[in-house]
């Protein structure tokens, strides 16, 4: 179940209370009069089957329930409760498919911000997957990806696209178009300090470092294994199966190719340095495709609940969260809780 606690303003209690009371996937609703200090109103509490969660807060938002209030989602773990089993089944649809969309863009939003800890993250995944590429290592290949923050911008423009909030899409391409180079250029600047100290090698040749090749050496399957992590990606961001993200960091060639840029760029080896831009281009377009379309279906899936919820209901006038009018900065962070 997800809990909601709404803090609603006197003017808006009372229908807040019928949308609430009428729903039947709503359960253990709890009416604090007055409770409210700041912003003053009344305080409400109820339990929500997680497949309509997004559709009663929507409901809320039509009501201007976060305009002079706020709405907080939590998950519930576990509840013993007949009303509450009942509330599921009438939201009718798998629970493990039912995604919350405002936690879904409260999260993206999250990891899609520019900061310096965005920036330092990938340099040091730049630093360390251009010595995996000198060394020939692939558990320092590995744990380049692991640490590189990349896909938390690629998820912010698919989530922003499909949610029409520009200004979510404008950050994380920014994001993306600073964090990349970024990485490309501190691995092509430790590289040449490495050659100049005589710590690295004074020549380096793809052909004789077999990861180096693979990474500047894109191919069909470097396009089939991105989508695939472009589609586990974005699913793992709205089903809260966090584990399948660390899979999809690990089998996708984004930072690789970035440090093999700069690794290449310091040795003068420009056919690697052109394959390995190719396998970034492919790598990241395809990331962003396959994570709008999946975003994108899931996306229909809950429109349609929702148009069905407002004429089940007999409210045409109820804004869906597509509407730009749903979607401002303030709704999104005050429905994180």
């Amino acid at each position: 179940m997800v809990h909601l606690r709404i803090v609603v303003s006197p003017e808006r209690s009372a229908a807040a209370a019928d949308l609430l009371r009428g729903d039947a996937s709503v359960c253990n609703l709890i009416m604090l009069p007055g409770a409210g200090l700041d912003p003053a109103g009344d305080v409400m509490l109820c339990d929500v089957a997680p497949e309509d969660a997004s559709v009663i807060v929507a409901d809320l938002r039509a009501l201007g329930v976060h305009h002079d209030g706020s709405i907080a989602l939590e998950h519930v773990e576990s509840e013993v409760s007949d009303q509450a089993d009942a509330a599921v089944a009438h939201a009718r649809g798998v629970l493990a498919d039912a995604v919350v969309w405002e936690e879904v863009e409260t999260r993206t939003s999250e990891g899609a911000e520019l900061s310096w800890a965005h920036v330092i993250f990938m340099a040091m995944a730049g630093i360390i997957a251009a010595t995996g590429i000198l060394l020939n290592s692939p558990i320092l290949i590995i744990g380049a990806m692991v640490v590189s923050p990349d896909f938390g911008p690629v998820a912010g423009v698919c989530v922003g696209v499909v949610t029409k909030r520009t200004r979510l899409a404008a950050r994380s391409l920014v994001a993306l178009a600073i964090g990349i180079p970024t990485a490309i250029t501190v691995a092509w600047g430790f590289t040449v300090i490495g050659r100049a100290s005589g710590l690295m090698p004074e020549t380096f040749s793809e052909l004789d470092h077999e990861l180096a090749h693979i990474i500047s050496s894109p191919d069909g399957y470097s396009l089939v294994v991105a989508a695939a992590a472009g589609v586990v990606g974005v699913m793992s961001l709205t089903s809260q199966k966090s584990g399948a993200l660390i899979g999809v960091l690990i089998s996708v060639t984004t930072i690789p190719a970035a440090a093999n840029i700069g690794v290449s760029a310091a040795y003068g080896d420009w056919s690697s340095w052109r394959g390995s831009q190719l396998q970034l281009l492919a790598n990241v377009t395809m990331l962003l495709l396959s994570g709008i379309v999946t975003l994108a279906a899931q996306r229909q899936v809950y429109l349609r609940r929702r148009r069905r919820h407002v004429r089940e209901l007999g409210r045409p006038g109820a804004v869906t969260p597509s509407s730009p009018a749903t979607t401002t900065p303030r709704a999104s962070s005050e429905s994180a809780g």
